[in-house]
């Protein structure tokens, strides 16, 4: 053993005592420094001191809050959506304040409401949806002011969407409607235009704050930027909103008109920030109702919807507004002087606003330069925006997918069973409703390259119509200008346009068939294809056939449309039967497929059909697939076929296992017309994979089909 020196062992040990006076000198001075913490913070010392607004007993937000730590508690709670009720206390954000740590976490929602109304509206709306998800660094909430049509049509959309870290509440619009229905209004925005005012009233009363956005919108920032600028309002700022860009309150516009009360230039309250608790405090449904009855004898009505009120009550209340910077509402109108008012001191504008009747055709001279950054937005691939926020917690498609397991050669078939498709009901205004217990829609679905059938086929048929369409959003645009350019089309308020967004590499024919049934508003629905075209009159002879075949009180029977095509691209559409024979005699008109696919339509006898002066039934047979007029509450088509090949054989099948009668009609028919071969047709004859897969969804079908029917799917399975 090695020994050292004993001048080394004193230095040593002298050493070793000097380090532990020093850790328990070190230990003391932590202590001692913890107590005084805790001392000065219990004295309410440091900026923390109770809120100086006093409010209204007896109300969920009444409370007087104990100061920013529980602020920053409360704030952190209602992000997140939590429902705990018990809260006592509502924070004050003023300009001394320490930051509100909870709106700065990115994975805190941010509150944004919107008034949605109309179909027409859901359009502009997906517009600004886009431009909020592009930019995002947080989740979202959205509260959806929305009456019936909207509603639907969202909730299928979000639905289908399935967006991450996204959540929507819906409020109807007929419930506030009473409110503010008695206020005159001149603005083409209607009764919808003033809803904005009781969102204090009809939001959550946890809700601490929400950024209010009209829908002709579009956002070239992270609205958490916006969401920020709450931290600056003072104790009595509720409101925050941008100075209006145009001359309008000013008077200077329009000779003789007299504007409604506004504090200077007034403001535009297409973007609004709401402190909730406060204008609940300030009891605001109340107060702008008072200004409305005082201002409206004298103005008559409004002309800006809910701004003109808004302006009114900032001009008696002018310490409840906080001026945003101008860049969050840069207005795009006739009349605006955005340029020079905001552009020309500021570095591009962070929020778009089109407030005017004409949206993009306005004559502004921002307009042109905007409006491609608009339609960038509405031409980009919603699915894109699929995705969460990074580092919150989320679960995306590909995580919900992790637990199927997919043969690789055939995953874009496998998955059409389960994958949700982007859906749009209703895209383009709607307004029908059923004529009566016999009425009936003809359901189709196509694609892009088939928009040019559209109008003979509203020419042959002027009932309604469901129609699914499967685009891209570039396409969906431009569908849109097709309608509203088409005389025809335009005109034809009962046609449901439903878009289902593209996604995957094979055409999903029985989701778009069932898209489409889905929304048909009568009794009874024709299944048919969008290339056929409908005798002239067929809609009325239908409805006189359900009569005479007692459809009416039979929900299984199928009446069966005779199918005809003719190569022909110009020829004179038969207008009856007696007229198509002699075409069907001379070869210019065949049976369907009947040269290359007897067994598709074979069943229906075309040659006792020829003959036939009233209805008769057939058998059903392998592989056949009729177009048929049925109740609406018929089976849905199999999602899992898609393409080309057994889409409509696969339910036709499930009808006979269904003990579905099939009746011919003598005396109505359809004639299909020629176009070029589809894309999935090319795959199915050049490509063995593709077959080989078809062959496979077959097997799992029939096999589906022998589980849940045993015994009576033989005769079916056998052949």
């Amino acid at each position: 053993m090695t020994f050292l020196p004993e001048s080394v062992q004193e230095y040593v040990g002298l050493n070793v005592t000097m380090r532990l006076r020093q850790l328990l000198l070190l230990c003391v001075a932590i202590l001692l420094g913890i107590f005084f913490v805790s001392v000065y913070l219990t004295s309410g010392a440091g900026g923390l001191d109770p809120p100086s607004i006093s409010f209204p007993s007896g109300h969920a937000d009444s409370g007087v809050g104990s100061g920013e730590q529980e602020s920053s508690l409360i704030v952190r709670r209602l992000a997140n959506d939590r429902q705990d009720g018990g809260t006592n206390g509502v924070p004050r954000p003023g300009k001394d304040a320490l930051p509100v740590e909870a709106e700065r976490e990115k994975c805190q929602f941010i509150h944004i409401a919107v008034v949605c109304a109309g179909h027409n509206s859901t359009r502009t709306a997906m517009t600004l949806i886009k431009s909020l998800l592009f930019y995002r660094s947080s989740p979202l909430h959205l509260h959806v002011l929305a009456d019936g049509p909207a509603q639907l049509i969202l909730t299928t959309l979000f639905d289908t969407w399935d967006v991450a870290n996204l959540s929507v509440s819906y409020y109807l619009t007929d419930k506030v409607k009473s409110f503010i229905d008695w206020i005159p209004n001149k603005h083409y925005s209607g009764v919808y235009g003033l809803m904005k005012l009781v969102l204090p009233h009809i939001l959550p009363e946890d809700l601490y704050h929400v950024v209010v956005l009209d829908t002709d919108i579009v956002f070239a920032s992270d609205v958490a930027e916006l969401w920020r600028l709450f931290e600056g309002f003072s104790d009595q700022q509720a409101l925050g909103l941008v100075e209006n860009q145009s001359d309008w309150y000013l008077g200077g516009i329009w000779k003789n008109y007299k504007p409604w009360p506004a504090k200077g230039r007034g403001y535009n309250t297409g973007v609004i920030l709401m402190d909730l608790p406060k204008l609940r405090a300030l009891n605001w449904m109340a107060v702008w109702k008072r200004v409305t009855e005082r201002d409206l004898p004298i103005m008559q009505s409004t002309a800006l919807a809910d701004q003109d009120i808004f302006n009114s009550v900032l001009k008696d209340f002018p310490e409840m507004v906080y001026d945003l910077p101008c860049t969050y509402n840069a207005q795009l109108s006739d009349h605006s002087k955005s340029k020079e008012l905001c552009l020309e001191s500021q570095t591009g504008f962070k929020v778009i606003h089109w407030n005017s009747p004409k949206k993009m055709q306005v004559k502004h001279r921002l307009g042109r330069y905007y409006r491609d950054d608009y339609l960038t937005f509405v031409a980009h691939d919603g699915n894109l925006l699929r995705r969460g926020v990074l580092g919150c917690s989320n679960m995306s498609i590909e995580e919900r997918e992790s637990g199927v397991i997919f043969d690789e050669s055939c995953y874009d078939f496998e998955r059409l069973a389960d994958l949700k498709f982007r859906t749009h009901l209703y895209f383009i205004d709607y307004d029908y409703r059923s004529g009566g217990p016999t009425d009936l829609t003809l359901v189709a679905q196509l694609s892009f390259d088939r928009l040019q059938m559209l109008e003979p086929l509203c020419d042959h048929w002027n009932g309604p119509i469901s129609l699914a369409l499967y685009m891209t959003d570039a396409e969906a645009q431009q569908f849109a200008e097709f309608v509203l350019d088409s005389e025809m089309l335009s005109s034809r308020r009962n046609i449901g346009w439903h878009i289902v967004y593209k996604d995957g590499a094979v055409y999903p024919v029985n989701y778009l068939r069932n898209v489409a049934l889905s929304q048909a508003n009568t009794p009874f629905v024709f299944l048919t294809d969008i290339d056929f075209l409908p005798m002239y009159g067929l809609y009325d002879v239908l409805k006189d056939a359900i009569v005479q075949t007692d459809l009416l009180n039979q929900e299984t029977k199928a009446l069966v449309v005779p199918a005809f095509e003719t190569q022909r691209y110009r020829f004179s559409f038969p207008a009856n039967k007696s007229e198509l024979l002699p075409m069907v005699a001379s070869g210019d008109v065949i049976a369907f497929r009947w040269d290359i696919w007897p067994k598709g339509h074979g069943a229906t006898n075309f040659s006792r059909w020829m003959e036939a002066t009233s209805t008769y039934t057939v058998e059903w047979e392998p592989d056949y697939e009729p177009y048929i007029v049925v109740n609406r509450n018929v089976p849905r088509y199999d999602n899992r076929f898609g393409g080309f090949g057994w889409n409509k054989v696969s339910h036709l099948m499930m009808l006979a296992v269904k003990g579905y009668e099939l009746i011919v009609l003598p005396n109505a028919f359809i004639i299909h017309m020629p176009h070029a071969p589809s894309i999935d047709i090319a795959k199915f004859r050049s490509k063995s994979q593709y077959r080989k897969c078809l062959t496979r969804m077959k097997q799992e079908f029939v096999r589906d089909l022998a589980k849940v029917y045993g015994m009576k799917a033989t005769k079916y399975l056998i052949s």
